[in-house]
């Protein structure tokens, strides 16, 4: 087996022990995650649904908190992830946002599904297959100033 491959299973195994420790604390699903930057993990995290009656607290999104916090940053760039399943779209999206580009996961959507957990039912709805809930736009001019506003406020502090 080659180094690499050796280095990503030890990570994706730090990944399950997070999972097993939110499980055995009864925090929520079986979803565990490390974030690695140079070799070192500066972030971990684990579904925390549960404990803290919150819906965002994938293991993706708490272990993203985790390592901005740790690294002092919004920007994950040069981080990889590694999650026990295949991310959410909630959880890709903050992958996304906080620019890491190389994620690994464990089980796939279809892993997820079989044991109760929707995420298709998601994938659906941004897929155009079906739509869950109604957007209407709102308040368009007000809030076209206020971007103004803060562009203009963020221009004027860059000098």
């Amino acid at each position: 087996m080659k180094n690499r491959d050796v280095e990503n299973r030890n990570y994706m195994n730090e990944a399950i022990k997070e999972a097993y420790e939110g499980i055995n604390k009864k925090h929520g699903g079986p979803f565990g995650c490390v974030i690695v930057k140079a070799g070192t993990i500066v972030g971990k995290g684990h579904n925390m649904v549960l404990v803290n009656r919150d819906s965002t607290c994938h293991g993706e999104m708490q272990a993203i908190r985790d390592a901005c916090k740790n690294l002092g940053t919004y920007d994950l760039s040069g981080c990889e992830l590694y999650t026990t399943a295949e991310p959410c779209p909630m959880c890709l999206g903050a992958i996304l946002w906080s620019n890491i580009r190389n994620v690994y996961y464990g089980c796939d959507r279809k892993d997820t599904d079989g044991i109760g957990f929707r995420d298709d039912e998601f994938y659906d709805c941004f897929y155009g297959k079906k739509s869950i809930f109604q957007m209407t736009e709102c308040g368009r001019q007000e809030c076209q100033k206020l971007f103004q506003d803060y562009q203009s406020d963020a221009e004027n502090e860059r000098y």
